[in-house]
């Protein structure tokens, strides 16, 4: 049926246009996304998490992260479609009703975490016996099932993913030591554990997620802001759960709600940032051999820059040039400090791997650099263990770049495990951000049928790079301390450090939790050493008992180094901090923050003044920020503090006043970008857009620096 008044081809095709917009596209997913989200707390029931208020909302989003990436994975050809539509669990279930959770236990959990959690070999049934009745790894359910080996043939060619997204959340420790059922992955309930997901929030023709799912076209290619492909791609997929993170958020719920899918950073905002901030950090770390400083930061501003159709950098960078550059971002350290749904972190991804690729194309430099970091860490080694360690390090570096040598996945897997860290004070949203990278590594890998694990190498754990923790308030650490064990505990620092990053690539669930086992037992004796040494006991305490792999907890402070290993500070910190008035909700934030020492602090100001100050501090000398935040630090009286302590102690390079229409009017936003320290002085270039000769983002004012 056409439309009134389109009377002639232009007119039908302008609306077609117009009906296949991709931003169109976005808001409409997410408008019924949400919908679907609300029908599901409301008629679902899962046992509490421990977390506190909202835990139905956090058990949702995390289902909805689950059933997306395996989404993804569908497109690639690594799942089944039938596992998602009907007359399978009528099929393989014994009394199929859209009223009953026999196809979430059943079906998805033994997807969950049998299967893309289970290495192949080693999937299997449970024996309902006592001692494997705790093993998450095994299938469950037998008796839901009309046929057990036929549901298991089924599951045949799923690839085992690893990665800490289909981790069963429930306990190994049994009733009597305090265990939580979080996911409820059993065949024996426990009271006050019940679990209610019925099937028809999947399969309703008109409500259920599925059918949802199937109304959208689904990319496994990552959009740059060139690619206009008209689907559901994994960065549209990021501005969806931005959106239902400030729907969830009781700081942003009431305004997001309103938003209708518009409450998120803009692409072009959030490349603009990426670029100039890494663009800033290079040129403090890699100095070029011709000494023209002004044409090699405009070289390196290419090298990152989607719009550039640079297919490699001969023309722009000499061989000497290119290993300075590609040995600067083998060195990089990102922070975001509000993470949210990892849209900085995922940008910072793109332009290093889009840097790399032009300058590296067959990777043999990054792999160089990835050998050498090896070594290194085994040069600190304590024992033989950690030399066998390096051995088999250098054999995965090897198996990685020989497999993928004219891939971007041996890129972005050293760039994650290296370069970039997340902080969020809410555990969902590090869930969510883990979810973009793993979408973002899965896309670069070739299924092979023959090969094995279907030629799909497992998934890092990405615990200890995205971490729940007040990014705001850091560890009270002694001004002296005593010399005796200082030695005993870098050790531990040390042992701590090589221990995460087994985790990091280990992929045996045994094996995981035994490096878990032993993360615990080292901070403990870290803590237990730091006591000794005069540190307060609340500070010990903190740090003995932060569990980085606990998925519903947050840290009420946050410490880089041992937290992340990372000790001399950040090369970038980028991102969108919450703006929460500190008096709001009966001066919760003010009490909070008011004896943090903050030299910012001004009790009628909001927390994202204390982002600015707390994220320049993290930073490593001529280290660069960048932040998105409301403006009204630049007016208001409350901001003054603020304003002198930049214009005290660093030096701003760029700022864009943007209006209101980047978060549909829900505060005027500005863009900073700052240099860490009063070094070598430049022209801040300052525009108000809507001033500006054109309105477009970056203004032309804004796109150069001067030097």
């Amino acid at each position: 049926m056409i439309a009134m008044g389109v009377d002639t081809f232009e007119k039908l095709h302008s609306q077609w246009e117009r009906a296949l917009d991709i931003e169109s596209l976005n808001q409409r997913f997410y408008c019924e996304l949400f919908k679907w989200f609300e029908r599901t707390i409301a008629v679902c029931q899962f046992p509490d998490d421990g977390a506190g208020e909202g835990s139905e909302q956090r058990h949702v989003i995390r289902l909805i992260t689950r059933l997306l990436f395996i989404w993804f994975m569908k497109e690639k050809g690594l799942i089944p479609d039938e596992l998602f539509e009907e007359h399978y669990a009528h099929e393989a279930l014994a009394d199929h009703a859209l009223d009953k959770t026999d196809y979430y236990r059943a079906v998805l959990q033994n997807l969950f975490f049998a299967t893309l959690n289970t290495p192949i070999d080693k999937r299997a049934f449970n024996n309902t016996t006592h001692a494997t009745h705790r093993d998450f790894s095994k299938y469950r359910y037998r008796k839901l099932l009309t046929n057990a080996n036929r549901f298991v043939e089924s599951l045949h060619d799923v690839p085992f993913v690893n990665g800490g997204l289909f981790d069963c959340l429930d306990d190994f420790v049994g009733v009597a030591n305090g265990e939580r059922r979080i996911d409820s992955f059993t065949d024996n309930e426990l009271q006050g554990k019940t679990l209610h997901v019925p099937a028809c929030v999947f399969f309703d023709k008109k409500d259920g997620l599925f059918p949802l799912f199937q109304r959208y076209k689904f990319t496994v290619e990552e959009n740059t802001p060139l690619d206009r492909e008209v689907a559901l791609d994994p960065e549209l997929l990021g501005r969806v759960f931005e959106n239902l993170l400030a729907a969830y958020n009781p700081e942003t719920r009431e305004s997001a709600r309103k938003s209708t899918g518009s409450y998120y950073t803009p692409r072009q905002v959030v490349d603009y940032m990426v670029r100039e901030v890494l663009t800033e950090a290079l040129v403090a770390k890699a100095q070029p051999e011709d000494g023209d400083k002004a044409f090699w930061r405009e070289r390196l501003q290419y090298l990152l820059d989607h719009s550039d159709a640079m297919d490699d950098a001969d023309a722009l960078f000499e061989e000497s040039d290119r290993r300075i550059v590609v040995n600067a971002i083998a060195d990089i350290r990102v922070l975001d400090p509000a993470v949210g749904s990892g849209a900085f972190p995922m940008g910072i991804l793109q332009a290093l791997t889009l840097a790399l690729r032009r300058l590296d194309p067959n990777n043999d430099l990054w792999e160089e650099f990835q050998k050498t970091r090896a070594k290194t860490r085994a040069s600190e080694a304590f024992d033989t263990k950690d030399r066998e360690l390096r051995d088999e390090a250098l054999g995965e570096i090897s198996a990685t770049f020989e497999k993928y040598r004219n891939s971007d996945f041996g890129r972005k897997l050293y760039l994650i495990q290296n370069s970039i860290y997340g902080v969020d004070i809410q555990p969902t949203a590090c869930q969510i951000a883990k979810l973009r990278f793993f979408i973002s590594l899965v896309i670069e890998q070739v299924p092979d049928k023959n090969a094995p694990n279907f030629g799909i190498n497992p998934l890092p754990n990405l615990d200890t790079r995205f971490v729940a923790a007040d990014a705001l308030l850091g560890l009270e650490r002694p001004i002296q301390t005593e010399i005796g064990e200082s030695g005993s505990i870098e050790k531990l620092r040390q042992e701590l450090e090589a221990n995460r990053e087994q985790h990091f690539l280990a992929v045996d669930r045994r094996k995981k939790l035994k490096l878990q086992d032993e993360d615990t037992k080292l901070r403990n004796s870290l803590a237990e050493k730091l006591q000794r040494q005069g540190w307060g006991l609340r500070v010990v305490q903190n740090i003995a008992c932060w569990d980085p792999y606990d998925q519903n907890s947050h840290a009420d402070w946050f410490d880089p180094e041992y937290m992340f290993g990372v000790r001399e500070g950040f090369d970038v910190v980028i991102g969108n901090p919450p703006y929460i008035q500190l008096q709001k909700d009966r001066g919760r934030a003010r009490k909070k923050y008011q004896n943090a020492n903050f030299v910012t602090f001004a009790s009628t100001g909001d927390i994202y003044q204390l982002f600015y100050e707390r994220g320049c501090n993290l930073l490593k000398p001529r280290g660069a920020l960048a932040f998105i935040t409301s403006n009204s630090w630049l007016k208001a009286k409350y901001g003054r503090p603020l304003r002198a302590w930049f214009s005290e102690h660093h030096m701003p390079l760029s700022l864009i006043e943007m209006g209101k229409d980047v978060f549909d009017a829900i505060v005027d936003t500005a863009v900073l970008i700052v240099r860490n320290g009063k070094h070598d002085p430049v022209t801040c270039r300052a525009v108000d857009i809507e001033h500006a000769s054109e309105h477009r983002f970056p203004p032309p004012a804004i796109t150069k620096h001067s030097s």
